[in-house]
């Protein structure tokens, strides 16, 4: 009690900056943050969402650990074993050990680490900064933090243990198939995810679409034609550019889960807004998994690859056109939003469909992809909905 009384009394302006910066959201917020920006300042960081799953996951298990030990040691905060203590925070109203921004840190600045080595010190360092700002805030004492950081980095090496076992590592010896109705190319894109190890889902085909039509078919052959007569425009062109930026692959999900949260007041709830990212990030894992499966199970050409006189609007991704990645990972994210933000729902739903609908502005998918796609990625957030009801959250 009396670092606490030292400490808050000396505040300054820059120990103020710090104690603003983390407190703003939730806990693992600024965490988010680190991955946001770097892919937003157009850094390549190889299978991303595989970062934003097991930060979020480790963010959410450190949450619910600390609230836990919370409750059963009970321990007041400083502000209310002492009345006169002047705070630069409100106390929050949950038991003060641990510290749920420190356990957040350590686990957040653990994982991050795993993935980025060579920054490892910087991490830490965040880490120690965030869970020391809630002690210089009069909110925690300093072996909240202490006890908060230990449980953070406990909870992320078995996290990382997941990881280093999730066949992500693995390296394709296979070759591409031949054929009619075939996707041609060396080097195909993600190849071995249909192999990765998911969340929740029991195997990468548990919801995997029916085979595509040959694509000598009436119904391919109409698919194709609407692709090749669609009349671009900005409006639309603007679209598939932006859903293909990595705002619309990544940041854009997790804004609105942010924003919302802010909204109805949830980020000042940490285990709640902890659970709202991992199960957007987990639910974007395994659909992605889900999606390759399919892709590689039917191998089905592009729609320039059938009729060379389509021209793309960018770069066609190199990997087969069945399903669409794009609806399937939009659709799974907007019905866990949905889920999560009921009054949102339409909205988001809205946003997850132009998302796919993009691919067919872009020249890069047929209307059937799409189909398939938004059925996988319902499915598979179905799944992960039906876990969240039993979960305790509620």
């Amino acid at each position: 009690m009396e670092q606490v009384r030292e400490l808050v009394a000396k505040k300054d302006a820059q120990v103020a900056v710090k104690i603003t910066f983390w407190d703003a959201g939730s806990p693992g917020y600024r965490w988010l943050d680190v991955v946001n920006n770097r892919l937003l300042a157009n850094q390549t960081i190889p299978n991303a969402h595989r970062i934003y799953t097991y930060l979020t996951m480790a963010v959410y298990d450190a949450t619910v650990a600390a609230w836990e030990s919370k409750y059963f040691y009970n321990r007041p905060r400083p502000g209310e074993m002492d009345a006169t203590l002047l705070t630069v925070l409100p106390t929050p109203r949950s038991p003060s050990y641990p510290s749920e921004h420190a356990a957040a840190a350590g686990a957040a600045a653990t994982v991050l680490a795993y993935f980025f080595p060579d920054e490892a010190l910087s991490f830490k360092a965040m880490a120690e900064e965030a869970a020391q700002s809630r002690v210089l805030a009069g909110v925690q004492f300093p072996s909240d933090s202490s006890a908060g950081l230990e449980l953070g980095r406990r909870v992320a090496e078995r996290v990382i243990a997941r990881a280093k076992v999730d066949g992500s590592d693995a390296v394709w010896t296979g070759t591409v198939p031949t054929g009619p109705c075939k996707w041609v190319g060396d080097k195909p894109a993600n190849v071995t995810m249909p192999n990765w190890k998911p969340i929740l889902l029991d195997a990468a085909d548990e919801f995997r679409p029916p085979a595509p039509p040959d694509c000598k078919s009436a119904a391919v052959t109409a698919d194709a034609d609407a692709v090749k007569q669609f009349d671009r425009k900005f409006p639309s062109n603007y679209k598939a550019f932006y859903w293909q930026s990595p705002a619309g692959l990544y940041t854009s999900w997790y804004d609105y889960a942010s924003r919302w949260m802010f909204e109805d007041k949830t980020d000042s709830n940490a285990p709640r807004a902890a659970r709202t990212y991992a199960m957007l990030a987990a639910a974007y894992y395994d659909a992605f998994i889900a999606s390759n499966d399919g892709k590689y199970a039917y191998w089905y050409l592009r729609p320039n690859m059938l009729d060379p006189s389509i021209t793309p609007l960018f770069a066609v991704p190199a990997h087969p056109s069945y399903p669409s990645n794009h609806s399937t990972l939009s659709t799974a994210r907007s019905e866990v939003l949905a889920y999560l933000f009921p009054d949102h729902a339409e909205f988001i739903r809205t946003v997850g469909k132009e998302a796919g609908d993009s691919r067919i502005w872009a020249g890069i998918h047929y209307e059937m992809d799409n189909r398939a796609g938004a059925a996988l990625g319902k499915a598979v957030a179905g799944k992960f909905i039906e876990r969240a009801k039993e979960d305790g959250a509620d």
